[in-house]
Parts: C-alpha cells; sequence; structure tokens
C-alpha cells in the first residue's frame, strides 16, 4: 500500500493530546469477526504489525489480539488519528464509535466501513467533511484470505480511494466493486451466503450419518465436495444447471436426490433467505445520523 503523507493529528476536543503511534498507516476500529478477518488480510498482505493497530472494548480481548498478531492495541482516541481507519463495529455500537473517533480523524483520512446495513451518508455525516469513505462486505472465508469482498465508494471516495482499498484487502481475497444501492442485495447473497453454505454442508453430513458413515468421515466428505464442486464451477466458468445435468444420470443416484431436494423446495427457500437477508441490511441502514 503506498506510504500515506504524514500530517499533525488534530487535538481531541476535550484538549488532551492523543497522537497515533509512530509510523501507524492502519487502525482497526472494533475487531470482531469480520475486523479481525480484515486485519489478518492486511498483515498477510505485508504490512508490518507494527504499521497496523486495532482497538477492543475488553481487556482480554485486547491481549489476545496482541499475542496472536504482534499489533499494538490502543484506545480510540489514539488509533483514529490513523491516515487510514477500518470501522468494524456492530450496526448499534456505530455512532458512539463515530462520535469518540471524529474528532481524531485527520484531514485526507481514508475510512472503510465493515458495518452492516450502514450506508456511507450515516458515516459521512458523523466525520469531518470531505472525508473519503468507503463501504464495504466482507464475508467470513476472508479469515483465511478466500473471501468475497464487496466495495461501495461514498460521495467524497474517488477511484484512488477504491483502489487503496483493493490494495488493503488483497490479502483477505478478491474484491468486487458496485454501487451502492446494490450492497444489501449482494449482502443476501456473499455476506450471509457462508452461513447457507456451512448449513448444507452440516445437513449434507448428517445425511451420511444418517446413511452409515462414521461423522467424522462423512464430515470430510461433505466439506471436500463442496470445496470441489465449487472448484469447478470457477475454473469451468460454465452454468451451474448445466455441471448439475452432467452429474445426473436418468434415474440414478443423484436424480433421486435432487428429486427430494425439488419436493422439499430447496431452490425457494434459498431464494427467499437471500431476499430475507437483503431486507434486513436494507433495516438495519435506518436514516442517516443528523
Amino acid at each position: 500500500m503506498p506510504e500515506p503523507t504524514p500530517e499533525p493529528s488534530p487535538e481531541p476536543v476535550d484538549g488532551t493530546a492523543a497522537p497515533a503511534a509512530p509510523g501507524l498507516q492502519v487502525a482497526v476500529l472494533g475487531t470482531g469477526v469480520m475486523g479481525e478477518a480484515v486485519l489478518a488480510g492486511v498483515l498477510r498482505a505485508g504490512t508490518p504489525p507494527s504499521r497496523v493497530a486495532a482497538t477492543a472494548r475488553r481487556e482480554q480481548r485486547a491481549r489476545e489480539l496482541a499475542d496472536r498478531y504482534g499489533v499494538p492495541v490502543l484506545p480510540v482516541a489514539q488509533a483514529a488519528s490513523a491516515p487510514v481507519l477500518v470501522v468494524g463495529v456492530k450496526p448499534q455500537q456505530l455512532d458512539a464509535l463515530l462520535a469518540e473517533a471524529s474528532p481524531r480523524v485527520r484531514p485526507g483520512a481514508l475510512v472503510v466501513s465493515l458495518v452492516a446495513g450502514a450506508p456511507t451518508a450515516r458515516l459521512e455525516a458523523a466525520l469531518p467533511p470531505g472525508t473519503a469513505v468507503v463501504r464495504t462486505m466482507p464475508n467470513t472465508p476472508a479469515l483465511v484470505g478466500a473471501g468475497t469482498t464487496l466495495v461501495a465508494p461514498g460521495a467524497s471516495a474517488g477511484q484512488e480511494h477504491l483502489a487503496a482499498v483493493e490494495q488493503l484487502l488483497a490479502g483477505t481475497g478478491r474484491v468486487i466493486r458496485l454501487p451502492e444501492e446494490q450492497l444489501d442485495a449482494a449482502t443476501g447473497v456473499s455476506g450471509s451466503g457462508p452461513a447457507y453454505a456451512f448449513a448444507f454442508v452440516d445437513a449434507l453430513a448428517e445425511g451420511g450419518v444418517h446413511a452409515g458413515l462414521p461423522r467424522a468421515l462423512a464430515l470430510q466428505l461433505a466439506v471436500s465436495t463442496l470445496a470441489g464442486a465449487a472448484r469447478l464451477l470457477e475454473e469451468t466458468g460454465e452454468h451451474p444447471a448445466l455441471l448439475r445435468e452432467r452429474v445426473t444420470s436418468p434415474a440414478g443416484t443423484t436424480a433421486a436426490a435432487l428429486r427430494v431436494l425439488d419436493e422439499r423446495g430447496l431452490r425457494a427457500a434459498v431464494v427467499d433467505a437471500v431476499l430475507a437477508a437483503a431486507a434486513r441490511s436494507r433495516e438495519l441502514s435506518g436514516p442517516p445520523a443528523p
């Protein structure tokens, strides 16, 4: 990632200096599942731990992060003066975090939001005017560098900011740009999608157990089968319906299984699940903060 131009940190409103750690480049404000995934990805992409800070609400969590990643864990007031801020708190914690961080945000900072359902306008209203905000929706495979992260620019974010975010998140997996108005729908597919896959793998393994397999073997087969199918889809680029037809012999085992899935409404249930997740993402957006 390009070296940011050093700028003096703004003074906190209470008059107490809270400078960033020397050389600090990226601060992850909120280190839940997605915040930690991005933290790990930034380090995986080559940013030294000494230049990446994190925040944590609990002392035990702070120790875990410091031990696991070797990064400094700082108060929000200190971390918020980093040139690049990754906001990873829960939606209900966002307004309080922005109120605490905003007075410390430096001119020219880039703010990368991981907050589900929070539009860029909500962050822009609480940050200094002109702050570049990029909204993202990562998913949990980012923890192992196999994620899909959707990125959308706010009003003050340009192509250079999107490119910086792509470089920042390169260690988490694939990064895809799209308009912000499509983020809620995409959240229903890729943001929540890993949970659907985990539920399917769990059910597939359970079926193996009922058919007579040891549980550990059934789970191993289910995981490797799903991973292999996904790889086949990606590498061939063929439509999933065509690949499904190729493995389905007339009156064979797969045909019998697919008939049951159709009778039980698998396809309709998945479509409805995506729509429900997208609707919930829109609900979480709410009105922008005044």
